[in-house]
């Protein structure tokens, strides 16, 4: 093994990057055969995480590290906050890549696709792994623009820890809540990182105040800057009382020096240093039992680590990223604060025993390896040619590779253990949010063991079931359009391409219209369907035509309402005969899927039978609503009576339920609902009168304007209707200075006058 890495270690500095297929002791020669990788975009990466040099370790504590020494991070932000530039930097010092990649160039590592490098944001997330100090971080850059937010849902939720990224001139932004809500929601520990410490209007004070009042977080501050704006040229570490400054000649930012505050030369940082580090300990002795027993210096970092794990508090640490200043205290950081797996509580993890369990957050399609699974293992170990068992799709499939995730490089390895993330080859039926065991009697004696958890604890069977199946909600799309191929002879195509697309990314909807036949392309924003588009054309080679964008509207009823209804049919010398009576009424919460109730004359021997059949009935009734044929919500059914001639098939009750609930919407006085959008506009004072008008005219609703240092943020809910381009056209109201994010608030019903005008509207085109 030994001779057989130090044969690799040389060849590894010979080529720019490996690709390193299973390395087996007694196939050496086959191995050193296929250790070849094509490298695209022509970077210049670094060695394999553990091969630095001529540091030769154990080929498995390379590929499987100590469980303590792995963190699963991923970094998170509002757009344009500096996520992708702060990766590239980790990247960079950590040894992974040999030249520092940039956005507005178009080179970094994490955005890999061409509408990424095009359009200098994030769209897809993106998988590193690379070494710090001896500790393997699996790192995942998430977007930050709202059309992609279900991106950072389903790679948040497999992650131990995460850094915040801020731009320290504008604090907490409207994206930053949305993504903070998140991490809360799925419990995981957190870092803050003020970034863009040297952009004109940087206040590190603003910063940790918004992040203490609009986030409701507690902020341990691990720095103070040395300077801000154009004066910005180092940190402090408040737990050493060390200054860190940066080489002012180094082009890279890898030049830095540790030096001790002194009283003759630095009095004033040193007494700001002083106060701030008495403030952290104050902080932590109350959080941390442990630590107030101790209150000595020594113990203040593994205090933090336990404050931090706990969620009671947030380390902030501040830089500039794109100044190559602040990145490497970011790194230790994390290896020092942040959780790894097994300090992680998943209450699942006890009904497998060791066990493989792991979960599938994401899908990608590849030309030449077909469906890429990106999983993370929670238990067990993880091998190619290893059967096995999807618990959500209930099937068998068998992984044909392992690898370990570069971006868009991909190192084949002989086995992954729990903690770890991986990417597998061969899985053909697995989709996001499966959860991947290793055999079907393994989901069972699971499943088992939960029950019986849950029983002696006294808990429903259906919490077991949720952990033991940890899906992933997917937000319902607001935008949708028609998408047709060049030709007819070219739709089997255009089908295979969404289906493909559809399963990377679970918010795009495709469904076809009954009456037009048309497919229907549904998704979470202007840009998501763009890129949905342009993704056809340059992936799939097909020039696909868009029709014009419309707005995903809700409907529901305002009364109660009864109706009756028979379906009569005879097939053969068999006939099909049922009666049903129900009452449809709106609900009192807000609900998207109807609400079914039974009556006490529907007994139970009926409903043992059609049970199924009658609530497919009322669902697919639901789908279409009477005005503008969108979905109906907030409605509850009521099932009175219904009478069944012996013979009659599922199909049937189907069929006459879903007719009988169509009578019943259309008797009913209708409404339509509109999505209401939380629109964040950040404005320089000079244009904010034209900005404020221009809302107006768009049925916009202020809640509030506040101050960020030289800036206005206008806070108000707008309806999606109203906000189609308006990208464009606030660019031009302030010459490309402001900046706006929406996220969907809720769905609203629309004024009398207003739904007359979109009713007549569509009657019009239609």
């Amino acid at each position: 093994m030994l001779t057989y890495l130090r044969i690799f270690a040389v060849n590894h500095q010979k080529i720019s990057s490996l690709h390193i297929n299973n390395m087996c002791c007694c196939k050496r020669r086959a191995s050193l055969k296929r250790s070849k990788l094509f490298v695209p975009f022509g970077r210049n990466y670094s060695s394999l995480p553990g091969l630095i040099g001529n540091d030769i370790k154990s080929l498995h504590s390379v590929i499987n590290p100590p469980i303590a020494k792995i963190r699963n991070i991923g970094i998170m932000a509002h757009i344009d906050a500096g996520k992708t530039t702060t990766t590239e930097r980790i990247l960079y010092y950590s040894g992974y890549t040999r030249s520092l990649g940039d956005v507005d160039d178009g080179d970094t590592v994490t955005d890999f696709m061409a509408q990424e490098r095009e359009r200098g944001i994030t769209i897809q997330s993106a998988a590193v792994t690379f070494d710090w100090k001896g500790y393997r971080i699996n790192l995942i850059d998430t977007p930050g623009h709202v059309d992609f937010t279900l991106e950072v849902e389903r790679c948040l939720r497999v992650l131990d820890g995460a850094v915040a990224v801020f731009d320290a001139s504008a604090g907490v932004e409207a994206q930053t809540l949305t993504v903070w809500r998140q991490a809360d929601k799925h419990k995981v520990p957190r870092i803050c990182f003020l970034n863009k410490m040297d952009k004109t209007g940087a206040s590190f004070n603003y910063a940790v105040e918004s992040i203490r009042e609009k986030l409701k977080a507690k902020p341990l501050l691990l720095q103070l800057p040395i300077g801000e704006a154009k004066t910005f040229k180092g940190v402090v570490d408040v737990v050493s009382k060390e200054k860190l400054l940066w080489n002012t000649n180094s082009d890279d930012g890898k030049d830095f020096k540790r030096k001790p505050l002194l009283e003759t030369s630095d009095t004033e940082l040193l007494k700001k240093t002083v106060e701030a580090r008495n403030a952290l300990i104050e902080q932590v002795a109350d959080l941390d039992d442990e630590f107030a027993d101790l209150v000595l210096g020594k113990f203040l970092q593994t205090a933090i680590h336990r404050v931090t794990v706990a969620q009671m508090a947030v380390p902030v640490l501040c830089g500039s990223a794109l100044k190559n200043k602040g990145v490497q205290p970011l790194l230790d950081a994390i290896t020092m604060y942040l959780p790894s797996p097994e300090e992680r509580n998943y209450e699942f993890l006890q009904w497998y025993k060791g066990d493989l369990c792991a979960l599938a957050f994401k899908v990608l399609h590849d030309k030449q390896r077909g469906p890429v699974v990106f999983m993370r293992i929670y238990s067990g170990v993880l091998k190619p040619q290893l059967a096995v068992h999807n618990i959500n799709g209930n099937c068998t499939e068998r992984i044909s590779r392992l690898l370990l995730p570069f971006a868009d490089q991909h190192i084949e390895i002989p086995s992954l253990t729990a903690g770890n993330i991986a990417l597998t080859v061969g899985l053909k039926q697995t989709a996001t949010g499966d959860t991947i065991v290793s055999s079907k009697s393994s989901a069972l004696a699971a499943a088992h063991q939960a029950k019986w958890e849950g029983e002696k604890k006294h808990k429903q069977n259906r919490d077991a079931e949720r952990l033991l199946l940890a899906g992933v909600e997917i937000p319902e799309p607001v935008f949708f359009c028609t998408i047709e191929p060049p030709s007819v002879a070219k739709q089997p195509d255009l089908d295979h391409a969404l289906k493909c697309l559809q399963r990377e990314d679970p918010s795009l909807k495709v469904r076809l219209d009954p009456d037009s036949g048309q497919t229907i392309l549904c998704g979470m924003g202007e840009l998501h369907i763009e890129i949905i588009h342009d993704r056809i054309k340059r992936e799939y080679g097909l020039e696909t035509y868009l029709g014009p964008l419309q707005v995903a509207y809700r409907e529901t009823i305002l009364n109660s309402v009864r109706a009756t209804d028979t379906l009569d049919r005879t097939f053969g010398d068999k006939r099909h005969l049922v009666t049903v009576e129900l009452e449809a009424r709106p609900t009192e919460k807000p609900s998207v899927m109807p609400v079914i109730e039974y009556g006490e004359a529907v007994s139970g021997d009926l409903l043992k039978a059609f049970q199924e059949a009658i609530e497919n009935g009322i669902h697919s009734a639901c789908l279409q609503g009477p005005l503008l044929g969108s979905p109906i919500q907030d409605v509850a059914i009521t099932l009175h009576s219904m009478v069944i001639h012996p013979g009659t098939s599922t199909t049937m009750v189907s069929a006459c339920v879903s007719r009988c609930v169509q009578k019943a919407l259309k008797k009913a006085d209708k409404q339509v609902l509109e999505p209401l959008m939380n629109l964040e506009v950040t404005v320089a004072g000079d244009y904010l009168s034209p900005v404020l008008a221009d809302l107006a005219q768009r049925r916009g609703n202020i809640q509030e304007i506040q101050t960020r240092q030289d800036n206005k943020v206008v806070i108000g809910f707008v309806p999606l209707a109203e906000l189609m381009g308006y990208s464009t056209v606030l660019r031009t109201l302030t010459s490309g200075s402001a900046t706006f994010a929406l996220e969907l608030s809720t769905y609203e019903a629309m004024s009398p006058q207003d739904q007359r005008i979109l009713l007549t509207r569509r009657s019009g085109s239609s």
